[in-house]
């Protein structure tokens, strides 16, 4: 595989989970806010037995394993040969992706590699090939994965699933787009950060949030997640760290 890094234990990326991070490298999509930016590009080829090594050292403290980027599916054989022996040592397997293989990711569906895919659902399908610089061959292909995920989820064959839309000043208007393409599926409204822009704040993503008629998750750096529901919170996330515990039973 084509490595980008490491985490041996995060509580992070997996939301009510202790797991750890394996970063892949390559990506088709120029996102601006991409907080990953050097995992675009490079190579550092390693045996994924090697990896695997570094999954195995974090089993004591970890109940699942997160194969983000970079773009995991862009390198469907290792991504796969991975999670399979990530099952087969009794962790949950997780994917952060862009959609832009789906082929990669009813791959892993129809084998039951994967437990949970956390989709990132940009922008308004029309603005993709501008904003992202992306060609409308890839915009079908995240379509596609949405479609495949949906499907997989709503009939059990895909355990969890969320997608998650980035939020910026001016780009408020998107969600009401992607809300309607992602019923009965986990919303996150996240707010962006780039550099010295400016950012939505809390109280601008509840405004947000209020105008959708639906349960979300609003994400930022300075409250943290919650669950926001019909003008209110209804949960505030925490660590989990019995999950911690259990992972180290059950090693």
């Amino acid at each position: 595989m084509n490595f980008g890094g490491f985490v041996p234990l995060s509580t992070v990326d997996w939301r009510g989970k202790s797991v750890c991070t394996v970063f892949f490298r390559g990506c088709p999509v120029r996102c601006h806010y991409c907080h990953n930016r050097k995992l675009q590009t490079g190579s550092d080829i390693r045996d994924t037995n090697e990896v695997f090594d570094m999954i195995k050292e974090s089993r004591i403290a970890i109940s699942g394993v997160i194969f983000s980027g970079g773009e995991p599916t862009m390198q469907g054989d290792a991504l796969a040969e991975l999670m399979e022996m990530s099952k087969k040592s009794g962790l949950m397997t997780g994917v952060q992706t862009n959609g832009a293989y789906p082929e990669t990711l009813e791959r892993l569906i129809s084998q039951s590699l994967v437990d949970y895919v956390h989709l990132d659902i940009k922008t308004r399908w029309e603005h993709y090939p501008l904003l992202l610089k992306v060609k409308q061959k890839t915009v079908e292909n995240i379509k596609k994965s949405l479609e495949i995920c949906k499907s997989a989820y709503f009939s059990g064959d895909l355990p969890e699933f969320q997608v998650a839309c980035t939020l910026f000043p001016g780009r408020e208007d998107d969600v009401l787009y992607i809300s309607k393409e992602t019923e009965g599926v986990d919303l996150i409204l996240q707010q962006g950060v780039e550099g010295n822009m400016d950012t939505l704040k809390f109280e601008d993503l509840k405004k947000i949030a209020d105008k959708l008629n639906r349960t979300v998750r609003i994400s930022t750096r300075e409250d943290g997640e919650v669950t926001y529901e019909n003008n209110r919170i209804v949960i505030a996330d925490s660590i989990v760290l019995t999950d911690i515990l259990q992972a180290r039973r059950n090693y």
